[in-house]
């Protein structure tokens, strides 16, 4: 069944934010992506289709940009999904251990979820706080930072309990229920789409000679 059949609002909302063009269908690629698995927590093969479908593109091209970034899954995960960076920072300060004891003690590995649908995991590439590593980000709410095997033990106590202990720090831009970047204070990132406009000359920078380049 397709997922955008009854949501062409939405797709057209998307669509409306790029410019009119083959090249800016295409950027709508990565917000339908996001739709798609914000709803059901992954993309399968049918949705890929779909997507590519709506940006004329093909299957292959959804899934080569979402191999790329780890923000987006092919397969199911649990309700948390522990993200560990395993980037060089965070492997010199003990990451990998870090990672043996989350998969040691869940008994999962990347690809599964655990038996009470709680628990998946995932090594991704830098997450941007290499002075307060190693850093772990569970699904796409912040960062937990200088995570030690007794702050994992005891992260990993409370989400069995479904109290999941408020992130050391948020993720700096999030995107909103309208599809806009907000950053974690709550301030819009960026202009909604209808105040885009072509680039005019009186936009271009002044050299230090006085003309614009």
């Amino acid at each position: 069944m397709s997922y955008f059949a009854d949501k062409q609002d939405l797709v057209a909302d998307i669509f409306s934010r790029y410019p009119d063009s083959p090249q800016g269908r295409r950027s709508g690629l990565m917000p339908l992506l996001r739709e798609v698995q914000d709803a059901e927590g992954f993309v399968t093969e049918e949705r890929m289709h779909e997507i590519a479908a709506l940006c004329g593109t093909t299957a292959t091209e959804v899934r080569s940009v979402m191999s790329f970034y780890s923000t987006y899954h092919t397969v199911p995960t649990g309700k948390y999904h522990l993200q560990v960076c395993s980037t060089l920072m965070c492997a010199l300060a003990g990451s990998d251990e870090l990672w043996d004891e989350l998969v040691t003690e869940l008994d999962v590995q990347p690809g599964e979820v655990s038996p009470d649908g709680r628990f998946s995991v995932q090594k991704v590439e830098c997450l941007g706080s290499c002075g307060t590593a190693p850093v772990v980000q569970i699904n796409d709410d912040g960062f937990y930072e200088n995570v030690t095997p007794t702050k994992c033990r005891h992260l990993l106590a409370q989400l069995r309990a479904d109290h999941k202990p408020q992130p050391d720090n948020l993720v700096p831009v999030k995107v909103n229920n309208q599809g806009l970047q907000m950053m974690a204070n709550g301030q819009n990132a960026g202009a909604p789409g209808e105040s885009l406009r072509p680039l005019a000359v009186n936009d271009l920078p002044v050299t230090s000679g006085g003309v614009k380049g």
